[in-house]
């Protein structure tokens, strides 16, 4: 992605997976801040009719099938347990979310939105930060909480949540691309505390 209007922050959440980014994510879009969930704009994509179906079917087969849907289920079995799979899915799903970003960057832009909070786990997953971010925010939380959440959560096993964690790069790597760090080790209070002073100083910074 490029910078896409001058008028418009954009301010990248990201995280490991259980680690309490989607909770902060939300916290921020009840305090105001429109919120660009890259997630869901992947899963969009595999929904009947979405951009990445064909491509993603005829990578991974009928199998991945359920009642003639992509079954994201079974697709994430497969990309987790297999590290070329992963990157294949990454290379046809990854174009297709940072166009539809970019596409709902400028339509913001042009309501008038001075920042947007883009949620999206896999921001500098390469050890860089995405040129088109004006700041970035992580959120933290020990491996031992992330795993019991994803365990709770999503219904996974001990073994699938690790494998889900292991996909990811390590949080301590981006922790040095990092503008503002959001610590997720006590309640959801706590980390709804931590979002709201945020918010307060990203808004003065607004002018």
């Amino acid at each position: 992605m490029t910078k896409t209007a001058e008028k418009v922050r954009i301010i990248g959440i990201t995280g490991g997976t259980g680690a309490g980014k989607s909770e902060a994510a939300r916290r921020f879009e009840e305090l105001g801040f429109p919120v660009i969930d890259a997630d869901r704009i992947g899963h969009e994509l595999l929904e009947p009719g979405g951009e990445a179906v064909s491509a993603v079917l005829e990578a991974f087969g009928p199998e991945i099938l359920t009642a003639g849907r992509i079954d994201r289920k079974k697709l994430g079995a497969r990309v987790f347990a297999d590290p070329e799979a992963r990157q294949g899915l990454n290379a046809i799903a990854h174009p297709c979310i940072k166009h539809a970003i970019k596409r709902r960057v400028q339509a913001l832009a042009a309501r008038g939105h001075r920042t947007v909070i883009l949620d999206a786990a896999l921001i500098a997953e390469s050890g860089e930060r995405e040129a088109c971010l004006d700041g970035l925010i992580l959120v933290t939380s020990p491996e031992a909480l992330r795993i019991q959440r994803l365990m709770k959560s999503r219904g996974l096993t001990r073994k699938e949540a690790v494998a889900r964690i292991r996909a990811q790069t390590p949080p301590e790597k981006k922790l040095a691309l990092a503008d503002w760090v959001l610590d997720n080790e006590g309640s959801v209070a706590d980390l709804r505390r931590r979002v709201e002073r945020l918010a307060m100083e990203l808004k003065d910074s607004e002018g």
